[in-house]
């Protein structure tokens, strides 16, 4: 029995991989790889502005802003999704990783199921308050303590 399912998954490794390695073919096109960075404009954050023509620093502004805009809207997270990823997958900390908790805090969390789920159920308790008061939860992301509500 053992030979069967040794061979038979051998087999459809074999299979598969054939399969995988023949449906895609990629070509990399090096002339317009070197014209699109031929175009680009060099950029050096130590220059001061004043020594950049305008077109480029109008370009520096532009990505600037557009960084800013990138960092703000990354780093807030919704209330209400936390909540809900609390209310279903609370015991696994599954909101706790949507929150940017720390890897090992998470794991952590996982392992003791949530602190035998008093931990998840104080976690929903503090969310549920954050969401009805509006309050937001940037003061419980990236933090990388057991219980979120002790600080940073």
């Amino acid at each position: 029995m053992k030979k069967i399912v040794i061979l038979s998954s051998m087999l459809f490794m074999t299979v598969c991989t054939k399969s995988l390695a023949s449906t895609s073919e990629y070509f990399v096109d090096d002339a317009a790889i070197e014209t699109t960075l031929n175009q680009g404009v060099e950029v050096n954050y130590l220059t001061p502005v004043s020594n950049v023509e305008s077109s480029t620093q109008n370009s520096l502004m532009a990505v600037s802003n557009a960084m800013a805009s990138t960092s703000s809207v990354a780093a807030s997270k919704d209330p209400a999704v936390a909540f809900i990823l609390a209310t279903f997958l609370g015991g696994l900390g599954i909101h706790r990783f949507y929150m940017g908790t720390a890897t090992l805090t998470g794991v952590g969390y996982i392992l003791t199921l949530g602190g035998c789920g008093i931990v998840a159920f104080v976690d929903w308790v503090v969310l549920l308050i954050a969401l009805v008061n509006n309050e937001g939860i940037s003061k419980y992301e990236d933090n990388p303590k057991f219980f979120m509500w002790g600080g940073k």
